[in-house]
């Protein structure tokens, strides 16, 4: 019998890439229309700016109930911090901002290097 193990460890020879993770709680009296509205925006930047690199969500499932009311988790994925700063005055994500902003209660924001 063969047993193959896997090791969960960092491959120092892949490239790092810059994370921008946003979560996001909305606000009570938002609609989960309202919020599916925010959502579709997010999920579109990728297809409307080639210089985010890999992009993915979801939601808390969280048993802990350590979230502090933020539901959504947004992974940007960019190769340089240019590339992030380009982003953040980027007209396309200020037109999401818009849509964001009418409905979020609280938003937390970190960046970070792989290792």
């Amino acid at each position: 019998m063969s047993v193959t193990t896997t090791h969960a460890q960092t491959r120092t020879d892949s490239p790092k890439v810059l994370r921008h993770v946003v979560l996001f709680k909305f606000k009570d009296t938002s609609s989960a229309q309202d919020v599916k509205k925010v959502e579709d925006a997010f999920r579109a930047l990728p297809g409307k700016l080639p210089l985010i690199k890999d992009f993915e969500w979801g939601t808390n499932t969280s048993p802990e109930n350590l979230n502090q009311g933020l539901t959504h988790c947004f992974f940007v994925t960019f190769t340089s911090d240019k590339d992030r700063d380009a982003y953040l005055i980027h007209p396309e994500h200020k037109a999401f901002v818009e849509v964001l902003k009418p409905h979020l209660d609280k938003v937390t924001v970190i960046d970070y290097w792989t290792k």
